[in-house]
């Protein structure tokens, strides 16, 4: 399990993170969202042993991550800008990676030629920023990692290797039990791969929970009545009312299977529950908070 309790980071007086929590659970996939400078890069990189905290504490199954090899061992990263030496290729990188994880596969590095249709003779430097994108997972997957650290791992890939990539991940999540922390602007991508997210502004971590309860506890109602009656059962937890003509459209916490009940008991005409995305659960959550946290779920 990976946790962050109340990180405190200051750059030069810039409050980086500010008594940042969270928790990603063993073998999960938490996708971790929010505005450019809100905080995400610097608490990955305190997950990574990069960065010391300057209070707070960070670690790994219980165990503090700085300057702690033994835990490092256990755990890859794939930067969003992602480093090799510009003269080696993909095998000389294999052969470095071998020597710093006890877990490295060379077995899969031999497989994983049929998933990447890379040359792994040719200078890395030499290839395109998505073909580099496609190194560093081939050589990350061959690592065997417990833990799986991932900032904006999917960009300038393709559509067909982005599902690709996706599918090696979660595919390790299920057959090893990897843990995987991604950091990312796309919720759309983030909703059909993570089961837990949280978001981040300001160097706070806002909101995190899994992504079933907060699909099972935000519920999209559109009602119709015969009459143009806009009335609806009282006590419900109502965040959001819009309608068109006599369609009403209603944003309601709470249980699902409640809520339709008590609404199909005024019998209306009308009466569908519509799943929200992810970016609408957002927005609905956090929508005390400022424009900088809608700018990424809009």
């Amino acid at each position: 399990m990976l946790q962050a309790n109340k990180v405190v980071k200051t750059f030069e007086g810039f409050r980086a993170l500010d008594e940042a929590t969270l928790t990603v659970p063993k073998g999960s996939v938490y996708g971790l969202v929010g505005p450019n400078g809100a905080g995400k890069s610097t608490i990955i990189r305190h997950f990574t042993g990069v960065y010391r905290q300057d209070s707070g504490e960070v670690t790994v199954d219980g165990q503090p991550i700085y300057e702690n090899d033994d835990i490092k061992r256990r755990l890859c990263v794939i930067p969003d800008d992602w480093y090799y030496f510009p003269q080696w290729s993909i095998r000389d990188m294999a052969g470095l990676y071998e020597g710093m994880y006890p877990n490295f596969s060379r077995e899969r590095y031999e497989k994983m030629k049929q998933v990447f249709p890379l040359n792994d003779k040719q200078m890395i430097r030499r290839m395109s920023k998505g073909m580099q994108k496609q190194a560093a997972f081939w050589l990350t997957m061959c690592c065997m990692p417990e833990y799986l650290i991932l900032d904006e791992p999917v960009d300038g890939l393709d559509p067909v290797m982005r599902r690709q990539v996706w599918s090696l991940l979660l595919g390790d999540v299920a057959e090893r039990g990897t843990t995987v922390l991604v950091s990312s602007h796309n919720l759309r991508e983030l909703e059909d791969v993570c089961d837990h997210v949280g978001i981040m502004n300001k160097g706070k971590v806002l909101l995190e929970r899994s992504l079933s309860d907060l699909q099972d506890n935000t519920v999209k109602l559109q009602v119709a009545f015969a009459d143009g009656d806009t009335a609806m059962p009282e006590g419900l937890d109502i965040v959001h009312h819009e309608h068109i003509g006599r369609v009403h459209t209603y944003i309601v916490r709470g249980d699902r299977e409640e809520m339709l009940a008590r609404v199909a008991a005024l019998q209306p005409i009308l009466l569908e529950a519509i799943p929200l995305t992810l970016e609408e659960i957002f927005i609905y959550e956090l929508g005390g908070e400022d424009y900088a946290v809608k700018e990424i779920v809009l």
